[in-house]
């Protein structure tokens, strides 16, 4: 029979062991249970994470559903994350604070996503009236996510960084990804044939975060805003969008889900127009809802302010 100091030295060994195999683990980017841990910046990077990674990963999403995503702050926890994961999937410029957090914390285990496809530079989105000021956003435009065709060689990519971090089921990351490949492509031929044939092609929207949708389908997005949805128009700026939407027979002025409506109200109620919601995907309100089927309300939503016919 073991001796009582015997057996609570052997114990404090096995509890030892098993410390140093979690923090092993840990440190190593993968959960107890074995799956790969992923940090994502915001919801559609979460999607593509959860779609590509399936039962594989443990995704944690730094941005809150229902939560504006452009200004996130980061607390201690949420750094601790992103250093302790096995692969953090964010779009560098698009939050500030994560964005130190990885090049601080995951540099070498980050990936992204705007790194892998062309991006368009940062404007703001309208033409402007005589005598207004020009002044272009710096940077790149982050919305890549609203186009189903650079989305889907996002996914692509993603799969082969999954692969990476996670060598023993790369086959199964790619083959998820191909699935979702063929999804994204069936949407974007949705969208090219409901936007083939329209009365208008110009949409006024609250905030310039669609321009991605409108390069693809030839459309021209009329921004009230900017990049920054809290940016604030001026006056000459609302009375030319105004104009605009006059002079083209706009029917409905968009808002989004996570910015208040009053400036498109406004606009609306002086052109004689309607209001409605055009998503930009940014974060989540409905629990029930996805990236297809909020994309397909969006289509929507187009299609009659649009006056489409396919």
């Amino acid at each position: 029979m073991m001796q009582p100091r015997r057996l609570l030295a052997a114990t404090a060994i096995a509890l030892l062991v098993g410390a140093s195999a979690a923090c092993a683990d840990e440190a190593s980017g993968f959960a107890a249970d074995g799956r790969l841990d992923v940090v994502t910046a915001f919801y559609p990077l979460q999607f593509l994470s959860e779609r590509i990674g399936g039962d594989a990963v443990a995704v944690t999403e730094l941005t809150k559903p229902g939560a504006e995503p452009h200004d996130v702050e980061l607390n201690p926890r949420q750094v601790g994350a992103i250093s302790d994961a096995g692969l953090v999937v964010y779009l560098s410029g698009f939050q500030p604070a994560v964005d130190e957090a990885v090049q601080q914390e995951a540099a070498n285990k980050a990936f992204d996503a705007g790194s892998v496809v062309e991006l368009l530079a940062a404007a703001d989105g309208h033409e402007h009236a005589p005598g207004e000021e020009e002044h272009a956003e710096e940077g790149k435009d982050p919305h890549v996510w609203l186009d189903p065709v650079r989305f889907a060689t996002i996914t692509d990519r993603l799969a082969e960084r999954f692969g990476q971090a996670d060598p023993a089921r790369a086959a199964t990351y790619t083959e998820r990804a191909k699935t979702l490949h063929t999804e994204l492509d069936a949407l974007n031929t949705e969208f090219a044939t409901a936007l083939k044939t329209c009365e208008r092609r110009e949409l006024v929207t609250s905030h310039t975060a669609f321009r991605y949708l409108a390069d693809r389908y030839d459309l021209t997005e009329v921004g009230i805003t900017g990049i920054s949805p809290e940016s604030e128009p001026s006056p000459k700026h609302l009375a030319h969008v105004a104009e605009e939407a006059r002079e083209t027979g706009t029917t409905t002025i968009f808002f989004e889900t996570l910015v208040s409506p009053k400036v498109a109200e406004t606009i609306a109620r002086e052109v004689g127009a309607k209001t409605a919601v055009l998503d930009p995907l940014e974060g989540l309100t409905e629990p029930d809802a996805d990236y297809f089927s909020v994309m397909r309300s969006n289509l929507t939503a187009l299609t009659s302010a649009l006056g489409c016919t396919s």
